[in-house]
């Protein structure tokens, strides 16, 4: 997480507990582009002063568990152990969830607004609409590893001819290792993701030598595709926020940020329509999407200029060498970090002196 993803998470009162319990400080981002060109970007150095001059790289595992202490604190009351089954609908509109609890009991779990934030194969996006994808149809093979060499105060991000790694540091010894290649490049790779993933990483040359097969601390995890959104975002009754809603790609490693953005953008959205007697419908969360856009449009195309620039390594190369040659590398990373705004990068001046 970039700085503002950690602001985030001071605002929740959860920050403190992530970092009491493990957590890594991370300055930046270094990117290694296919043909050797590298930049490094710092947040301190983006032009913008961010909430703080580091992120952080934490484990799911901790985070999760302090946002639920923190919902929990807040008054939410937390379901675990439960499945969900199904969707409930009467006259058109979404009334609630059908789950199957710890003791295996079904029932009914109503709401007059119901929040999918789900995920990537949200059950409640389903529901609402089609879910789509786009041609960039990547996976991601996913695992925690001890003892990684050479890893420094930033994340890396290595880029390929076929894919592209991050490696983010954890803390205790232990790195957050990602692969994501292109859904034609896993075929074969069924019943034996370990293997593969060891395998394609000595793929990478700034990577290989780094990761052993002895040293996994987490099994690998597959995911994806990325590239995914749902038709419809609001519906009489519910809304999608995060994942759900939208995912383009996981290269500049926002996801969590993004999500807790969208859940502001929820919390405005949705008071009024709760306060007031009756149906929330989808006229009333119309708000929501306005506001979505406002806040996520420049941050789509900068995902998008970046992920379809990987699919021509030599261009990408260039691009990478003159960002870090004129010094633009820094403000890159603000954008990609959420606290530098798109327009920074999303103009005449800033693109025609990463290209010429």
């Amino acid at each position: 997480m970039s700085p503002e993803g950690v602001r985030h998470l001071a605002e929740l009162g959860a920050l403190a507990e992530v970092e009491r319990i493990g957590g890594q400080p991370i300055r930046g981002t270094t990117v290694y582009a296919p043909h050797g060109s590298q930049l490094t970007g710092l947040f301190a150095r983006a032009g913008h002063a961010p909430f703080r001059a580091t992120g952080l790289s934490v484990a799911r595992r901790i985070l999760d568990q302090a946002l639920i202490d923190a919902a929990r604190r807040a008054g939410a009351e937390v379901v675990e152990r439960t499945l969900v089954q199904g969707v409930l609908q009467e006259r058109g509109a979404i009334a609630g969830l059908r789950v199957r609890d710890r003791q295996g009991v079904d029932r009914e779990l109503r709401g007059r607004l119901t929040v999918g934030a789900d995920g990537l194969r949200s059950l409640l996006a389903r529901a609402l609409g089609s879910r789509r994808t786009g041609l960039l149809r990547r996976y991601a093979l996913v695992a925690h590893v001890a003892d990684v060499t050479g890893l420094g105060d930033t994340a890396e991000m290595h880029v390929g001819a076929r894919g592209y790694v991050g490696l983010n540091p954890l803390g205790s010894g232990v790195a957050n290792v990602a692969l994501v290649l292109p859904q034609e490049r896993l075929r074969g790779s069924r019943g034996k993701a370990q293997d593969f993933f060891f395998q394609e990483l000595e793929g990478f040359p700034a990577v290989a030598g780094r990761v052993r097969p002895g040293s996994l601390v987490r099994e690998v995890l597959v995911t994806g595709p990325f590239a995914a959104w749902s038709t419809s975002v609001i519906a009489d009754g519910a809304l999608l926020v995060g994942d759900a809603a939208d995912f383009f790609d996981p290269f500049t490693g926002e996801g969590i940020c993004a999500a807790l953005r969208g859940a502001e953008l929820v919390e405005a959205a949705v008071l009024g329509p709760l306060a007031r007697p009756g149906a929330v419908t989808a006229t009333a969360l119309r708000p929501y999407l306005r506001a979505r856009r406002r806040a996520f449009l420049g941050k789509w195309a900068v995902e998008r200029l970046i992920g379809y620039a990987m699919l021509a390594p030599a261009l990408f190369d260039h691009a990478v060498a003159r960002l870090e040659r004129h010094g633009l590398a820094h403000t890159l990373i603000g954008v990609t970090g959420d606290f530098v705004p798109p327009r920074a990068v999303l103009n005449p001046v800033f693109l025609s002196r990463a290209m010429f």
